[in-house]
């Protein structure tokens, strides 16, 4: 196994003497892969990412990036880093090209070499022809492009992207996944913190659960999915039959089915596969249920996080950092912190 490039051993992190947004973490990231930080709002992934870039500073433990320590050498890191955050930092007045040269003389570039690495990375991220336009005239999917695009300009070792895709359209993320892989597959490692489950299914290598600042499970998608115990019975039925359907399928499989509302369906764990589906089917039939649907698949991440921690994924604590820039723990970022 290749060693990590990204490693957290028992990091904290505590705001006003009390509320612990990291309280323990320990992680390791392989090298050339996407790593996934899934969790809710106020679970400590921003607060992670914020450690990692040299941004915050840890109240415990240990953190190394590409091989450096992030307490003791924060310069070496920044220059092996990139960062794009849950908002575009770009300037309105300036145009595409001048916000990535701009990064890039940050980085320390000559002028020449910032314009050449611009003009590469604009081209990478598809914005060769909008770079000589300012960026009030850009969509938010191109504004978001074009903070991956300044993030690149240091060819980072590792790149850190924290909700990236947040109040994107669905056309505008799969855009930025399709980029993502691309970075990954010429040997970029990327750290991605998300709220989307689907996200994390699509891209992440492996995915870190994260709850309260604390790793609560982690593995592949399969091996997370795996984890909740086998497939899962949708069985979807008109609303007059509902109480029906629920009676019908009471302990099959040793498990009673749950109400899942927001989709207008009945879940049931199917721990026998096909055969938990023979059975309800031939359950509904004898209580004169006729039903609408009935699909038999695997666990999904939303399910994982409820069975790990006993909320959705998507629930918002009120504990985490803000996307506005600060924390809601009132903590502000650190001037001088680069990209």
């Amino acid at each position: 196994m290749d060693t990590a490039i990204v490693e957290v051993e028992s990091l904290v992190k505590v705001f006003k003497g009390q509320i612990r947004a990291l309280d323990g973490l320990s992680l390791a990231v392989q090298p050339g892969s996407v790593y996934g930080l899934l969790g809710p709002n106020g679970a400590g992934k921003t607060t992670l990412i914020r450690v990692l870039s040299t941004l915050l500073s840890a109240d415990g433990g240990t953190a190394r990036v590409a091989g450096v320590d992030v307490r003791t050498d924060p310069a070496a890191v920044r220059a092996r880093i990139g960062l794009a955050g849950q908002s575009a930092a770009v300037d309105e007045v300036l145009t595409g090209r001048e916000n990535v040269e701009m990064v890039g003389r940050l980085y320390g570039l000559s002028r020449r070499q910032a314009r050449q690495r611009a003009s590469q990375v604009l081209e990478r991220i598809g914005l060769a022809e909008a770079a000589d336009r300012q960026v009030k005239t850009y969509s938010g999917g191109m504004r978001r492009r074009l903070d991956l695009a300044a993030s690149l300009v240091g060819r980072p070792q590792v790149l850190f992207l924290d909700e990236p895709t947040a109040g994107l359209d669905p056309a505008s993320r799969r855009d930025l996944w399709t980029l993502i892989r691309g970075l990954v597959a010429t040997g970029t490692t990327v750290l991605l913190a998300t709220q989307y489950l689907e996200e994390a299914d699509q891209l992440a290598d492996r995915i870190a659960v994260i709850d309260h600042g604390q790793l609560i499970g982690e593995g592949t998608p399969d091996q997370l999915k795996d984890r909740v115990g086998g497939a899962v019975l949708e069985v979807t039925v008109p609303e007059s039959d509902r109480v029906q359907t629920f009676q019908a399928l009471r302990g099959l499989g040793g498990q009673d089915p749950t109400d899942d509302q927001d989709r207008g369906r009945v879940v049931l764990p199917a721990p026998d596969g096909a055969r938990t589906l023979t059975e309800a089917l031939r359950r509904l039939d004898a209580a004169g249920v006729t039903p609408e649907d009935v699909a038999l698949r695997k666990p999904t991440l939303d399910e994982v996080f409820l069975a790990l921690t006993g909320h959705r994924a998507t629930t918002p604590t009120g504990n985490g950092p803000d996307p506005r820039g600060g924390d809601r723990h009132g903590q502000q970022q650190p001037e001088g912190a680069g990209r």
